[in-house]
Protein backbone atom coordinates (compact mmCIF):
# COMPACT_ATOMS: atom_id res chain seq x y z
CA UNK A 1 0.00 0.00 0.00
CA UNK A 2 0.84 3.82 -0.83
CA UNK A 3 2.15 5.98 2.17
CA UNK A 4 0.22 9.21 2.22
CA UNK A 5 1.73 12.10 0.79
CA UNK A 6 2.46 15.54 1.68
CA UNK A 7 1.33 18.52 -0.55
CA UNK A 8 1.59 22.21 0.70
CA UNK A 9 -2.29 23.68 -0.21
CA UNK A 10 -2.64 27.31 -0.98
CA UNK A 11 -5.95 29.09 -1.15
CA UNK A 12 -7.79 29.78 -3.91
CA UNK A 13 -9.18 32.95 -4.40
CA UNK A 14 -10.18 33.64 -7.93
CA UNK A 15 -12.40 31.19 -9.69
CA UNK A 16 -13.22 30.10 -13.36
CA UNK A 17 -11.47 28.73 -16.74
CA UNK A 18 -9.07 32.04 -17.42
CA UNK A 19 -7.91 32.24 -13.52
CA UNK A 20 -7.31 28.26 -13.47
CA UNK A 21 -5.81 28.30 -16.84
CA UNK A 22 -3.09 31.15 -14.97
CA UNK A 23 -2.49 28.80 -12.49
CA UNK A 24 -1.86 25.93 -14.33
CA UNK A 25 0.54 28.06 -16.41
CA UNK A 26 2.53 28.72 -12.68
CA UNK A 27 2.85 24.94 -12.19
CA UNK A 28 -0.41 25.02 -9.65
CA UNK A 29 -3.19 21.82 -10.41
CA UNK A 30 -6.76 23.79 -9.24
CA UNK A 31 -9.05 21.75 -6.94
CA UNK A 32 -11.61 21.53 -4.24
CA UNK A 33 -11.82 20.17 -0.49
CA UNK A 34 -14.88 18.62 0.94
CA UNK A 35 -16.85 16.44 3.02
CA UNK A 36 -16.62 16.27 6.89
CA UNK A 37 -20.14 18.32 7.11
CA UNK A 38 -17.29 20.67 6.83
CA UNK A 39 -17.18 23.73 3.68
CA UNK A 40 -16.27 23.10 0.64
CA UNK A 41 -12.64 24.78 0.23
CA UNK A 42 -11.05 25.87 -3.32
CA UNK A 43 -7.30 25.06 -3.35
CA UNK A 44 -4.72 24.53 -5.55
CA UNK A 45 -1.51 22.60 -5.04
CA UNK A 46 1.65 21.15 -6.79
CA UNK A 47 0.85 19.93 -10.28
CA UNK A 48 4.31 17.57 -9.99
CA UNK A 49 4.01 16.30 -7.17
CA UNK A 50 0.29 15.53 -7.62
CA UNK A 51 1.49 13.83 -10.82
CA UNK A 52 4.43 11.80 -9.21
CA UNK A 53 2.34 11.04 -5.92
CA UNK A 54 -0.64 9.49 -8.56
CA UNK A 55 2.09 7.81 -11.02
CA UNK A 56 3.24 6.25 -7.57
CA UNK A 57 -0.25 4.55 -6.39
CA UNK A 58 -0.95 7.34 -3.77
CA UNK A 59 -4.84 7.30 -3.11
CA UNK A 60 -4.29 9.26 0.30
CA UNK A 61 -2.49 12.28 0.41
CA UNK A 62 -2.39 14.70 3.79
CA UNK A 63 -3.16 18.74 2.73
CA UNK A 64 -1.11 20.92 4.53
CA UNK A 65 -2.18 24.64 4.91
CA UNK A 66 -0.16 26.54 7.16
CA UNK A 67 0.22 24.84 10.48
CA UNK A 68 -3.11 22.71 10.03
CA UNK A 69 -2.94 19.11 8.19
CA UNK A 70 -6.11 17.55 7.01
CA UNK A 71 -6.22 13.85 5.27
CA UNK A 72 -8.15 13.79 2.25
CA UNK A 73 -8.79 11.36 -0.39
CA UNK A 74 -8.08 11.69 -3.84
CA UNK A 75 -11.38 11.66 -5.09
CA UNK A 76 -12.11 12.29 -8.67
CA UNK A 77 -9.81 13.47 -11.46
CA UNK A 78 -9.59 15.45 -14.50
CA UNK A 79 -7.22 15.33 -17.56
CA UNK A 80 -6.61 17.09 -21.10
CA UNK A 81 -7.65 15.11 -23.62
CA UNK A 82 -4.69 13.65 -23.96
CA UNK A 83 -4.52 12.40 -20.29
CA UNK A 84 -0.92 14.04 -19.70
CA UNK A 85 -1.98 17.09 -17.98
CA UNK A 86 -4.40 16.74 -14.43
CA UNK A 87 -6.83 19.94 -14.78
CA UNK A 88 -8.52 19.47 -11.82
CA UNK A 89 -8.75 17.68 -8.80
CA UNK A 90 -11.26 17.10 -6.31
CA UNK A 91 -10.12 15.72 -2.70
CA UNK A 92 -12.83 14.55 0.54
CA UNK A 93 -11.79 14.46 3.98
CA UNK A 94 -10.95 11.48 6.32
CA UNK A 95 -10.33 10.44 9.49
CA UNK A 96 -7.96 7.93 10.60
CA UNK A 97 -10.81 5.34 11.59
CA UNK A 98 -12.76 5.59 8.67
CA UNK A 99 -13.32 2.75 6.88
CA UNK A 100 -13.58 3.98 3.15
CA UNK A 101 -15.45 1.91 0.10
CA UNK A 102 -13.26 2.63 -3.40
CA UNK A 103 -12.24 0.58 -6.38
CA UNK A 104 -8.76 -1.40 -6.35
CA UNK A 105 -7.62 -2.50 -9.71
CA UNK A 106 -6.78 -6.38 -9.97
CA UNK A 107 -3.13 -7.56 -10.96
CA UNK A 108 -2.68 -10.60 -12.41
CA UNK A 109 0.72 -12.16 -11.56
CA UNK A 110 2.70 -15.12 -13.47
CA UNK A 111 2.30 -17.18 -16.41
CA UNK A 112 -0.84 -19.64 -16.16
CA UNK A 113 0.11 -23.27 -17.04
CA UNK A 114 -2.98 -23.90 -18.94
CA UNK A 115 -2.26 -20.53 -21.49
CA UNK A 116 1.09 -22.41 -21.88
CA UNK A 117 -0.63 -25.66 -22.98
CA UNK A 118 -3.32 -23.74 -25.59
CA UNK A 119 -5.76 -22.55 -23.12
CA UNK A 120 -7.39 -19.18 -23.10
CA UNK A 121 -6.96 -16.72 -20.06
CA UNK A 122 -10.20 -14.71 -19.54
CA UNK A 123 -10.19 -12.09 -17.21
CA UNK A 124 -13.63 -10.94 -15.95
CA UNK A 125 -12.89 -8.53 -12.96
CA UNK A 126 -10.38 -6.11 -13.59
CA UNK A 127 -11.30 -4.11 -10.66
CA UNK A 128 -13.01 -4.39 -7.30
CA UNK A 129 -14.76 -2.17 -4.70
CA UNK A 130 -13.31 -2.83 -1.36
CA UNK A 131 -13.75 -1.64 2.50
CA UNK A 132 -10.71 -0.72 4.51
CA UNK A 133 -9.02 1.75 7.11
CA UNK A 134 -7.37 4.71 4.95
CA UNK A 135 -3.99 3.49 6.29
CA UNK A 136 -4.66 0.12 4.77
CA UNK A 137 -5.72 0.73 1.20
CA UNK A 138 -3.65 -1.30 -1.09
CA UNK A 139 -2.75 -0.08 -4.70
CA UNK A 140 -4.00 -2.91 -6.20
CA UNK A 141 -5.24 -6.44 -5.11
CA UNK A 142 -2.61 -9.26 -6.65
CA UNK A 143 -3.99 -12.75 -8.07
CA UNK A 144 -1.62 -15.21 -8.94
CA UNK A 145 -2.12 -17.55 -11.92
CA UNK A 146 0.80 -19.26 -11.60
CA UNK A 147 -1.21 -22.31 -10.96
CA UNK A 148 -4.06 -21.88 -13.48
CA UNK A 149 -4.65 -24.93 -15.79
CA UNK A 150 -7.52 -25.81 -18.57
CA UNK A 151 -10.84 -25.67 -16.62
CA UNK A 152 -9.82 -23.87 -13.87
CA UNK A 153 -11.04 -21.00 -12.00
CA UNK A 154 -10.36 -18.15 -9.37
CA UNK A 155 -13.35 -16.69 -7.66
CA UNK A 156 -13.57 -13.92 -5.33
CA UNK A 157 -13.74 -15.73 -2.21
CA UNK A 158 -10.15 -17.54 -3.37
CA UNK A 159 -8.49 -14.07 -3.48
CA UNK A 160 -6.04 -13.10 -0.62
CA UNK A 161 -6.60 -10.06 0.74
CA UNK A 162 -3.66 -7.36 2.57
CA UNK A 163 -4.68 -7.41 6.56
CA UNK A 164 -7.67 -4.89 7.12
CA UNK A 165 -8.82 -5.52 3.85
CA UNK A 166 -12.34 -6.67 2.71
CA UNK A 167 -13.92 -6.80 -0.96
CA UNK A 168 -17.66 -6.19 -0.87
CA UNK A 169 -18.32 -7.96 -4.83
CA UNK A 170 -20.19 -11.59 -4.13
CA UNK A 171 -17.73 -14.26 -3.47
CA UNK A 172 -19.09 -16.93 -6.22
CA UNK A 173 -17.46 -14.11 -8.64
CA UNK A 174 -15.54 -15.37 -11.21
CA UNK A 175 -12.02 -13.33 -10.94
CA UNK A 176 -10.21 -14.95 -13.88
CA UNK A 177 -10.27 -18.54 -15.60
CA UNK A 178 -8.62 -20.65 -18.30
CA UNK A 179 -10.88 -22.12 -20.78
CA UNK A 180 -10.10 -24.44 -23.72
CA UNK A 181 -9.36 -22.38 -27.34
CA UNK A 182 -12.36 -22.46 -29.31
CA UNK A 183 -11.91 -25.18 -32.26
CA UNK A 184 -12.50 -23.40 -36.26
CA UNK A 185 -15.26 -24.68 -37.59
CA UNK A 186 -14.42 -25.98 -41.02
CA UNK A 187 -15.97 -24.46 -43.39
CA UNK A 188 -16.63 -26.74 -46.82
CA UNK A 189 -17.17 -25.19 -50.33
CA UNK A 190 -17.63 -27.41 -53.06
CA UNK A 191 -15.12 -27.51 -55.91
CA UNK A 192 -15.43 -26.97 -59.34
CA UNK A 193 -15.26 -31.03 -60.02
CA UNK A 194 -17.85 -31.67 -57.74
CA UNK A 195 -20.01 -29.29 -59.43
CA UNK A 196 -19.86 -30.28 -62.85
CA UNK A 197 -21.81 -33.69 -63.23
CA UNK A 198 -24.76 -32.00 -61.55
CA UNK A 199 -24.36 -29.41 -64.53
CA UNK A 200 -23.74 -32.03 -66.95
CA UNK A 201 -26.72 -33.91 -65.70
CA UNK A 202 -29.30 -31.23 -66.35
CA UNK A 203 -27.68 -30.54 -69.87
CA UNK A 204 -28.28 -33.94 -70.46
CA UNK A 205 -31.86 -33.88 -69.42
CA UNK A 206 -32.53 -31.06 -71.49
CA UNK A 207 -31.41 -32.49 -74.65
CA UNK A 208 -33.17 -35.86 -74.37
CA UNK A 209 -36.38 -33.68 -73.71
CA UNK A 210 -35.91 -31.84 -76.78
CA UNK A 211 -35.07 -34.38 -79.05
CA UNK A 212 -38.72 -36.01 -77.90
CA UNK A 213 -40.46 -32.30 -79.42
Amino acid sequence: MAEAVVLVAQDRTKHGTHAARRLRKTGQVPGVVYGHKEATVAIAVPGDELATAIRKGSRVIDLKQGDAVQRALIKELQWDPLGHDILHVDFTRISKDEKLELPVRIELRGTAPGVTAGGVLSQQLHEVTVECLADSIPSSIRVSIANLQIGDVIHIRDVTLPPGVAIKEDADAVVVQVTVAAAEEAVTTPTAESAEPEIIGKVKEYEEEEEKK
